[in-house]
């Protein structure tokens, strides 16, 4: 708190204060600066005063060099005090009387006691003040403190400055005072050590005293012009009576300086020199304050946590590491794929053949009569060949070319059961091909019309070309059109050895092989209209005079139902023929054709021997074809397969017999019903048949599960692939 007539650091000092400063004394007052030499000690409660100041003095002085060591050394050029004064540095120092030496001291020391009361005063000030001896007054206060006995020691060097200044003259009373510049302490420097600081109390006395000056400063600010009275019983404040106050090291507004490398302590001056210096005190008071520690890396703070070290790093810490790291990742993992192969949809069921796959007849290989020219073959529909014989070359087959062009109309107007199909006009050049005695021709005339049923009758039974000519005119508007159907025909049916060059098969150019006309007339067969057609005799057909026979005369035969002669000079004598078997109450057909009877002298000789040797075939045929019980009923013929490894055996429900003949192997065939296999059904469930053979050959039972078809389980969910 700041009491009027204080003065402060920054503000000037009063008139009285200035006239101490510089020695002038008002008129009627005495130089305090001579009460050191004249005025001897008063009283034991001023001695003890003194003692007490002298001894807190001392302590200070102590602590002050203490931490002044610790602080690096200021520049002598120029030093800044609290109230901003720059104190100029001291020169060298020189030999001064003693009572110049006694009038610097007793100046600083009312000086620092007026300014002591209100501002803070640099402890290194106080230190060097008190170091500063008064003569008898430095010596005397040293001895009592050692005779005060508080715990305050006497420092080497005021032991010395007191042993020195003993033999010290004393200035005359009358000496003139001598201004001299202020000289500058050098602090001592002290090492780096981190304590907390203690802040030194100050005993009362010294605060009454201090309040006592300023009221005293107080009354001179208030009357500047008025002398004050000089008390008789007043005496000069010593220096250990001077107010100590703690000066923090650094102020929290300001950041530290950077630290300067500590310089070794200057000598110190001689004792018999002691020039009156003061400390210039720094510019703000600033607490100490704790610096925060630079972060830590986390193993290391957390070992300082735990108060453990971190543990070195290993490679089994490593791994250790990655598989606390990796092992939640991967379960987490393994959990997705779990889920998503759990809820994938299930495979579909398959039905797979457990059973042999083939079966052979008992009995030797049947025996056919085969003719030994050209070339033929004989086949069961839906089973299988009986064989062949000849070389299977392209060669012609004249009139069984029809057969082709009766497929063709069939499949491009179809006509089934008891339709007849629509009608056909006789054109100028189908009648006028009527009349050609070196070719076989329908009797029709130009502007007749017949529907396409008529028209296929005189196609295939008096083979008539100038019908097939006619057909191909209506149906592809040309010839050469409708031949280029017939190939395209040929083609799909897999007739790879056969070529067509006319309708009729008059050319020799038109050529085929024995097994490529067995295809055709398996397929040309399907047709109930073209069966019909074929297995007719003779026919009556309206518009025609005649009865037309046909010149198949096999066809009377039991069984025998077709299809087609054919002769020429180029091809000789042809048949492509069927028959009928019967085989466990049904119809067996077996296909066959013979090509290239050449024997005969005449071109009927020729046609007629090739019927004779289809007819032994046929017969042949008939007898050796029969039936065998291949699967027995209950037999395991194979399973369901879930698709993930699970299978469940089926079995069939029904002897199976197929169609064959002595030496025949025949395949078996596990296949769906009319629906797909379920995922779970019961036992007995029907889920599929077991066949043999193909298209009208083909015979069949079904099969049913032998026990209890169930979904896969998880375990099997979970493992499948793909």
């Amino acid at each position: 708190m700041r009491h009027e007539g204080d003065t402060v650091a920054g503000e000037s000092p009063g008139k009285s204060d200035q006239r101490k400063s510089s020695g002038e004394t008002a008129p009627g007052e005495r130089d305090p600066r001579l009460a050191v030499f004249r005025e001897p000690a008063t009283g034991a409660a001023d001695a003890a005063e003194r003692d007490s100041g002298s001894a807190v003095s001392t302590k200070v002085a102590i602590a002050n060099r203490t931490e002044e060591s610790e602080e690096p050394e200021e520049t002598e050029d120029a030093h800044e005090s609290d109230g901003g004064r720059i104190t100029p540095d001291a020169g060298p120092p020189k030999a001064e009387p003693a009572k110049a030496k006694a009038e610097d001291a007793d100046v600083d020391a009312d000086a620092d006691a007026s300014e002591g009361a209100e501002e803070p005063v640099s402890a290194d000030a106080d230190a060097a003040k008190a170091d500063k001896p008064d003569k008898g007054d430095e010596s005397e206060e040293a001895e009592k403190a050692d005779e005060s006995g508080k715990g305050g020691k006497v420092p080497s060097w005021a032991t010395a400055k007191k042993g020195t200044e003993k033999g010290t003259d004393a200035p005359a009373a009358d000496a003139q005072p001598v201004d001299r510049p202020t000289a500058v302490f050098k602090a001592l420097p002290r090492p780096a050590v981190d304590q907390p600081t203690t802040t030194l109390k100050v005993p009362e006395k010294r605060e009454e005293k201090a309040e006592e000056k300023r009221e005293e400063k107080a009354e001179e600010k208030a009357e500047p012009d008025e002398k004050p009275a000089q008390k008789p019983d007043e005496k000069p404040e010593s220096a250990a009576e001077r107010t100590s106050t703690f000066v923090p090291l650094r102020r929290d507004d300001k950041p530290a300086a950077p630290a300067s490398p500590p310089r070794p302590p200057s000598p110190s001056p001689s004792p018999s020199v002691s020039p009156s210096v003061p400390t210039a005190l720094p510019e703000a008071a600033e607490r100490t304050r704790q610096q925060p520690m630079p972060p830590m890396p986390p193993l290391d703070l957390l070992a300082e946590l735990t108060n453990k070290p971190a543990p070195p790093e290993t490679p089994v810490r490593t791994a250790v590491r990655r598989v606390k790291i990796w092992t939640p990742l991967v379960v987490l993992v393994l959990i997705v794929l779990a889920v998503v192969q759990a809820v994938r949809p299930l495979p579909a069921p398959t039905l797979a053949l457990s059973a042999d796959p083939t079966f052979t007849f008992e009995g030797g290989k049947l025996d056919m009569p085969w003719p030994d020219e050209g070339q033929g073959a004989v086949e069961v529909e839906g089973v299988g060949t009986i064989g062949t014989y000849g070389q299977q070359k392209p060669a012609p087959i004249a009139s069984v070319a029809k057969v082709m062009t009766a497929y063709v109309i069939l499949r491009d107007h179809p006509i089934t059961g008891e339709q007849v199909g629509p009608k056909i006009e006789v054109d100028k050049k189908a009648g006028e091909e009527a009349n050609r005695p070196d070719e076989s021709t329908a009797p029709i005339k130009e502007g007749q019309q017949f529907t396409q049923k008529q028209m296929l009758q005189l196609l295939m039974i008096p083979s008539g070309n100038n019908a097939a000519r006619l057909l191909a005119r209506w149906d592809a508007e040309s010839e050469p059109t409708f031949v280029e159907k017939m190939n395209a025909a040929a083609k799909d049916l897999g007739m790879t050895n056969t070529t067509y060059t006319d309708p009729s098969g008059l050319e020799s150019s038109t050529v085929s092989t024995a097994t490529d006309q067995l295809k055709l007339g398996k397929a040309v067969m399907q047709n109930d209209v073209f069966r019909e057609i074929v297995n007719l005799p003779q026919v009556e057909i309206p518009g025609i005079d005649n009865l037309i026979i046909n010149n198949n005369s096999i066809l009377l035969e039991p069984g025998v139902s077709g299809i087609k002669t054919g002769s020429s000079t180029p091809a000789g004598g042809n048949l492509l023929w069927t028959a009928n078997t019967i085989i466990d109450g049904q119809n067996r057909r077996i296909v066959g054709m013979v090509m290239g009877a050449q024997k005969g002298v005449k071109l009927w000789d020729k046609l007629e021997l090739a019927i004779q040797n289809s007819l032994k075939l046929i017969k042949t045929a008939q007898d050796g074809v029969t039936s065998t019980t291949v699967v027995k009923k209950g037999d395991v013929v194979g399973y369901v397969d879930d698709g993930l490894g699970g299978r469940t055996p089926v079995v069939s429900t029904k002897d199976l017999k197929a169609v064959g003949w002595a030496g025949l192997q025949v395949k078996l065939n596990l296949t769906e019903g009319k629906e797909t296999v379920p995922h779970t059904a019961a036992s007995g469930t029907v889920v599929g048949e077991v066949t043999v053979g193909t298209g009208t050959g083909k015979v069949s039972a079904p099969v049913a599960l032998q026990e209890d078809l169930a979904e896969p389980g998880l375990g099997a969910k979970l493992t499948r692939i793909g």
